[in-house]
């Protein structure tokens, strides 16, 4: 086969996802203190945005030196399983963000741990069914006229994963605002408390919440393109359209292990365990909490 220059940037986006993402794997598997909730989650999305780098690659591989339509099956199922993974962690994350700012006092109990779990675990039980299905036979192998922009998945297929995104993009939408109206009433707290707005609180709470704009923002632009395209689109139409929506689609997972992790300052302090054999003391880092953004 000829080979296609987006194929090729979709492959090198998946070595670079793979890389920086199996950073964050290793340092929390290899750091005992990264034991907390907030950084089980942020290694579920680090754990599904490595095996959508590795999904990336080995589409390449497939498509180049083994064309089969069983690996056809299994590479785009493991795709979308690893994606969906990745957004249902990205869920998982606002919803703990939220409990910690509106259930503060009793964030730190056995149940906040339960409900965390339980909700990767029905994030990665949904993701690893949404996989499953073309395996399963919901693909257009042995009937092209219900192919969608992204073959073999149907368009019904490719609805249903559009329309799950929506919704999770909304929900998303909404905890960021109680999010932003839970820290600027706390800010307001604060003023009335010392009869005034320092500088330093307006400071705090504006980047707090220009962060979260700029989480939301960057989860959408690389999403909603490619969301909105796999509904409007037509498998006619020239492939260059899908791969422009959905190359950008591929970043969020690039994007996501600075995010989440590498601003971290407990991940800093493992990665300068990890790389460098022992910790400068001389080096200041305060311990975070998940509220923290």
């Amino acid at each position: 086969a000829v080979l296609n220059p987006w194929d090729v940037m979709l492959c090198v986006s998946g070595t670079a996802i793979a890389c920086e993402n199996a950073l964050v794997v290793a340092i929390i598997c290899y750091s005992p203190a990264l034991r907390t909730p907030m950084f089980v989650l942020v290694g579920s999305l680090a754990t599904a945005d490595l095996l959508a780098g590795l999904g990336l690659i080995l589409n390449f591989v497939f498509q180049y030196v083994i064309r089969s339509e069983t690996v056809s099956l299994l590479t785009v199922g493991f795709l979308v399983a690893s994606f969906a993974a990745s957004v249902s962690s990205l869920l998982a994350i606002t919803v703990d963000r939220y409990l910690s700012l509106y259930n503060a006092l009793t964030y730190y109990s056995e149940r906040t741990v339960l409900c965390i779990h339980t909700m990767l675990a029905g994030a990665w039980g949904v993701s690893l069914c949404l996989g499953l299905l073309p395996v399963l036979g919901w693909n257009c192998l042995h009937d092209r006229t219900t192919c969608s922009i992204v073959r073999p998945l149907t368009k019904s297929n490719v609805t249903l994963l559009s329309a799950s995104f929506f919704l999770i993009f909304l929900i998303m939408l909404h905890l960021y605002i109680e999010i932003c109206k839970i820290v600027c009433r706390h800010a307001h707290q604060i003023a009335l408390q010392q009869h005034f707005l320092t500088a330093s609180h307006y400071v705090a709470t504006k980047k707090g919440v220009s962060t979260l704009a700029i989480i939301l923002g960057t989860f959408g632009a690389s999403w909603l393109p490619f969301a909105i395209y796999c509904v409007v689109g037509d498998p006619d139409y020239p492939s260059v359209y899908t791969y422009a929506t959905l190359l950008p689609a591929t970043y969020n997972s690039m994007i996501n292990p600075i995010i989440y992790a590498y601003r971290n300052q407990e991940i800093q302090r493992s990665m300068w365990v990890l790389f460098c054999g022992c910790f400068q003391a001389k080096v200041s880092f305060r311990s975070r909490s998940p509220s923290d953004v």
